[in-house]
């Protein structure tokens, strides 16, 4: 019987993905949740990243990396399409959050994607500036600027309370 070092490729990728899927998972959910505020973009953009992942296997250089961006562009297009389904109408999401979480995912969807993509990664997910450029495919300038005008609109839109 062959050892694990010795198996195909595909196999070493597959598996690399479902330990990316059990480490990253929930914390990538909940990125998303901040950044989509709906529940079911949120599972439904984490569900499609993962099967994209599966299908392409050694296609991806960088699961991590790959899983993530195509997370938050499945949730950013499901948005999207929502928006051109029924402009101008809020849908109310059935899962319960307290009111300061409510008012800060309203507040982080009055953000544009970037801003929200990269406020979130950092705060929400706690990645440095370098890996959240990393994982949206920017530099590191870029978010920092995204991060700080990010910042000055939440707090124009929360309050300065901190």
């Amino acid at each position: 019987m062959g050892r694990v070092r010795d198996a195909p490729a595909g196999v070493r990728r597959h598996e690399e993905i479902e330990r990316l899927y059990r480490e990253q998972g929930s914390r990538m959910w909940r990125a998303l949740l901040a950044f989509a505020g709906d529940p079911e973009v949120a599972s439904d953009a984490v569900a499609e990243a993962f099967a994209q992942a599966l299908r392409r296997g050694g296609e991806i250089r960088d699961p991590e990396r790959w899983v993530w961006r195509a997370a938050f562009r499945i949730a950013a297009g499901a948005l999207k399409e929502r928006r051109r389904e029924v402009p101008g109408v809020e849908e109310e999401a059935s899962y319960e959050m307290e009111e300061p979480a409510r008012e800060l995912v309203a507040a982080l969807a009055k953000l544009s994607a970037k801003q929200r993509a990269a406020v979130v990664l950092h705060h929400a997910a706690g990645y440095p500036v370098n890996d959240v450029a990393h994982l949206i495919g920017s530099t590191s300038a870029a978010v920092r600027v995204h991060l700080m005008r990010g910042r000055r609109r939440l707090r124009e839109l929360l309050g300065d309370e901190g």
